[in-house]
């Protein structure tokens, strides 16, 4: 009966068990997808291993990148325009697959939690 218990363990922890290689998309062109109150964003950009450039609306900003480890990190942009642009963002890669990956993302100390994929180009 340990066996059973066992196995039944090792098959329901196995299934949860997400992929998580998230070194590869420390580097790269992407295309991200967010949805905020019901509406979808969709932007593009480049980032190496300390500045992102993204692309929204035609409007560029960048931001630098401090990694907290290879699935975390946070941003912040190199010149906000205002206060709320101020705001560093913590973002925690839950899972990847291929070329994509999902996340979670909040400013930083808030517990509000946003989510959406990104894809590498």
């Amino acid at each position: 009966m340990k066996k059973i218990i066992l196995l039944f363990t090792l098959t329901l922890v196995s299934c949860y068990n997400q992929e998580r290689t998230c070194k590869d998309f420390k580097t790269g062109k992407f295309t991200s997808e967010t949805t905020v109150e019901g509406k979808k964003f969709t932007s593009t950009f480049e980032r190496n291993d300390s500045i992102q450039i993204e692309n929204y609306n035609a409007i560029v900003d960048t931001f630098s990148i401090r990694w907290i480890n290879d699935c975390e990190y946070i941003l912040e942009n190199v010149k906000p325009k205002n206060r709320a642009e101020k705001k560093a963002v913590h973002v925690k890669i839950l899972n990847t697959k291929d070329l994509k990956y999902n996340f979670e993302y909040s400013f930083v100390g808030d517990a509000k939690k946003q989510f959406g994929s990104v894809t590498k180009l």
